[in-house]
């Protein structure tokens, strides 16, 4: 299977993003786009687009940095409860129409500011089983005609996508990322997603979920081609070992001085992903090769709190192993992003697809 190399766009009303330099107009138009450009010209599929409330709507940046470029397929993060599937399913048949076949898709049910948006559902149990139809029903939508659901969470009649999403080799529809670690997103991930994402754990700890979910997908009796995994994590990459330790520890004695706003989010905490990142700090600041879990401590969440650190070689390394394992989807990134697009564009995917 071929492996896929997207990059992260932050989509943030704030700057100075994990250590972002741009500033003035860090999340316009021309700034976004710039990095889009710039992730076509060195190599990258295309990028996460980072959602949440709060921030610019994901879909309608994906919408606009599509329209701009020619290769750039944007992995779109979206809510069960701030979408309704068949809304959802219609605007992503169309951009997809619309780009010749360039949308992704990420299904997000972590904890949100639901109230703010409307939404309710906040028991944990209850998200996911929503989630599941909410997944299930765009994949019907998408693939027949004259769709009639009732579910406990949603119900369409006679509901037919038009215009239609155009299957392509390997790809009949829009790929549908999950994540989620929890026993019942993990069950999820099994029954309904292509791609499962990951975070940046241990080499032991990503083969032994890999293991789970694929006894799960016979569990669960999965009716759709073998579950796909990737990995989200921070690519730490300088010219030599010891200049990328230099600058990485340096980096998180800056976060620990500023508390960065990841170390501010309530949600991120009690997430039982990204919890299991934080408890690798307890076994040491560096694991397998080059994993450093050092800003988890200081304020580091998401892709941010664990890093794989070294020169282009010793990364390409680490990210090998985890190719052994069964990754084939890779979202990486650094910051500053466009720096580091250009910068590992160069140095690092030549090298992984050798």
């Amino acid at each position: 299977m071929t492996n896929e190399f997207l990059w992260y766009i932050p989509n943030q009303v704030d700057p100075g993003h994990r250590g972002d330099d741009t500033v003035e107009g860090h999340n316009s138009l021309e700034n976004l786009t710039g990095q889009a450009i710039a992730l076509e010209q060195n190599g990258w599929a295309g990028a996460l687009i980072g959602a949440g409330w709060g921030r610019p709507d994901t879909f309608t940046v994906a919408t606009a940095l599509a329209a701009r470029t020619t290769t750039f397929e944007p992995l779109i993060a979206v809510r069960p409860g701030y979408w309704a599937p068949a809304h959802f399913a219609a605007s992503a048949a169309a951009l997809d129409h619309l780009t010749g076949g360039r949308v992704r898709v990420n299904i997000v049910s972590g904890k949100d500011d639901l109230g703010a948006y409307g939404d309710v559902d906040s028991d944990q149990s209850r998200r996911y089983e929503r989630t599941a139809e909410f997944i299930a029903l765009v994949r019907k939508l998408w693939t027949e005609e004259n769709v009639t659901y009732r579910g406990e969470h949603f119900q369409v009649e006679n509901s037919t996508v038009s215009p239609p999403i155009v299957g392509r080799p390997g790809r009949p529809h829009p790929k549908l990322y999950f994540g989620g670690a929890s026993e019942a997103a993990e069950r999820v991930s099994a029954a309904h997603a292509d791609v499962q994402l990951f975070w940046g754990e241990t080499l032991d700890g990503v083969a032994e979920r890999i293991e789970r979910l694929k006894k799960l997908s016979e569990d669960v009796d999965r009716k759709h081609p073998p579950l796909e995994f990737g990995l989200r994590v921070t690519t730490f990459v300088r010219e030599t070992t010891d200049q990328a330790w230099t600058d990485a520890e340096a980096k998180v004695a800056e976060l620990a001085g500023s508390q960065s706003d990841a170390f501010r989010n309530p949600h991120r905490r009690v997430a039982v992903g990204q919890q299991r990142l934080l408890d690798l700090a307890s076994r040491g600041d560096v694991l397998d090769d080059n994993l450093y879990t050092a800003p988890g401590r200081v304020g580091g969440g998401g892709a941010g709190t664990t890093w794989l650190v070294g020169s282009a070689h010793d990364v390409a390394k680490s990210l090998r192993k985890y190719q052994d394992l069964g990754i084939t989807h890779f979202v990486l990134s650094d910051t500053p992003y466009l720096r580091e697009i250009e910068r590992q564009g160069t140095t690092l995917l030549p090298l992984l697809r050798e």
